[in-house]
């Protein structure tokens, strides 16, 4: 029985560009890949000021939204793997950004 092995080097993001549509991103490699915005619920649904607070993180190997609480690994946008978040973990978030808990109610 053979075997194929196939040896992946992954390049690191060097840049991103967000549109209301898109998430581009610039590799190390000089290889640019954007994909849908849609393919990640919680980029879908932020503001655009929130879309475009994020940081790179590991030098590269992925990228993080603190305020949406998401992170995207370069192995995921070059293999083209959407969010793997399930219906209601996402159901639950968006709850939380309708009626955040840690809000303060004057009472009169």
């Amino acid at each position: 029985m053979n075997s194929l092995t196939i040896n992946i080097n992954l390049s690191l993001i060097t840049e991103v560009t967000l549109t209301n549509e898109v998430l581009s991103v610039q590799l190390g490699d000089g290889r640019f890949i954007s994909i849908p915005i849609a393919w990640y619920p919680r980029l879908h649904h932020a503001t655009t000021d929130e879309r475009n607070n994020f940081r790179l993180i590991g030098e590269g190997k992925g990228i993080h939204w603190e305020a949406l609480d998401e992170d995207i690994g370069v192995e995921q946008i070059i293999a083209g793997i959407p969010s793997q978040e399930s219906q209601k973990s996402l159901k639950r978030w968006l709850d939380n950004r309708q009626h955040p808990t840690n809000e303060i109610k004057l009472v009169p």
